[in-house]
């Protein structure tokens, strides 16, 4: 009776690949890894920022549109805005007064609103940049890292190819180890690029509808200043 042929087994957990691989896809995976750790440290952060920003824009809507006066909502505020509505509004409102300061004949409606938009435009602009923070990195992320994955198997697979040619043996259990370390960056890279694809797409989703608000906001708020100085223009003419 032909003695039993002894299968080496190898062990396929995540750590042991890892360990039994070279010293360059232990770098790539490592790098991966801590792309994916940075990756949802920023989808955490983003998350937590933007629902403030929802609950603190909410309540400055409800003070602005609740019929107390602009002058009041502005002190109130300071130079200390909370949100990015908040922040439209204070840029805007020192613009208004700085214009309310100049000799009545002086006052020009349509250069006087022209400055208003800009003011509120370039506010917009950087709120929007603020909002926009590491977001490039998720981008990044998204897109290289099943690239770097992918040649990370590839790496492997060459490597495992060629100690094949060395060893001239053929058998599946010596194939199967490298061909198994080789195909796990993938799976890293996956791991990483996934989350920062579908967190990027909704947090995309949330700037532009913050956008969207704010441009709302300094529309209304423009024609709200522009009604006023076209009001305080006309006073000394009345009165004349």
């Amino acid at each position: 009776m032909p003695a039993p042929v002894e299968i080496t087994r190898h062990s396929f957990s995540m750590l042991n690949m890892f360990l039994q691989s070279d010293l360059f896809m232990k770098a790539l995976i490592i790098a991966l890894f801590l792309a994916s750790v940075w990756s949802w440290a920023i989808i955490f952060e983003k998350l937590i920022s933007f629902k403030k920003i929802r609950e603190k824009t909410k309540l400055f809507e409800t003070k602005f549109w609740s019929g107390a006066s602009m002058e009041s909502l502005y002190q109130e505020i300071g130079n200390r805005p909370q949100d990015p509505l908040s922040a439209i509004f204070t840029a805007a409102m020192k613009e208004w007064r700085r214009s309310l300061k100049q000799p009545a004949a002086s006052l020009n409606g349509a250069s006087i609103k022209e400055r208003l938009e800009k003011v509120m435009q370039i506010t917009i602009d950087k709120e929007v940049d603020q909002l926009e923070r590491r977001m490039t990195f998720l981008a990044s992320v998204g897109s290289v890292a099943p690239l770097l994955g992918l040649f990370g198997t590839v790496w492997g697979i060459m490597d495992s190819f060629n100690s094949i040619g060395l060893s001239q043996s053929t058998n599946i259990s010596a194939v199967a180890p490298g061909v198994a370390e080789a195909l796990f960056t993938t799976a890293v890279g996956l791991i990483a690029a996934i989350p920062a694809v579908l967190a990027y797409n909704k947090l995309s989703t949330d700037i532009d509808g913050f956008t969207k608000q704010m441009e709302n906001f300094a529309s209304e708020l423009s024609t709200l200043l522009s009604r006023q100085l076209d009001q305080s223009a006309s006073s000394p003419k009345e009165q004349a």
